[in-house]
């Protein structure tokens, strides 16, 4: 008699596990492509300037 039910929340609580873990799979592979897209149209710099340094002119 409680046994339809139990499947039943058993089931729905695996499956809300499965997607927040395939959401969470791919967001990341997402933020990864991001920030490979964006470093590759960033140009390359030899040295980085210290904040708030004077540049030559």
């Amino acid at each position: 008699m409680v046994l339809w039910p139990a499947v039943t929340l058993i089931g729905f609580l695996v499956l809300t596990a499965l997607v927040i873990v395939m959401g969470t799979s791919t967001t990341a592979r997402y933020e990864r492509e991001q920030r490979a897209a964006t470093a590759a149209r960033r140009p390359a710099q030899a040295a980085a300037e210290p904040v708030g340094a004077a540049r030559a002119a």
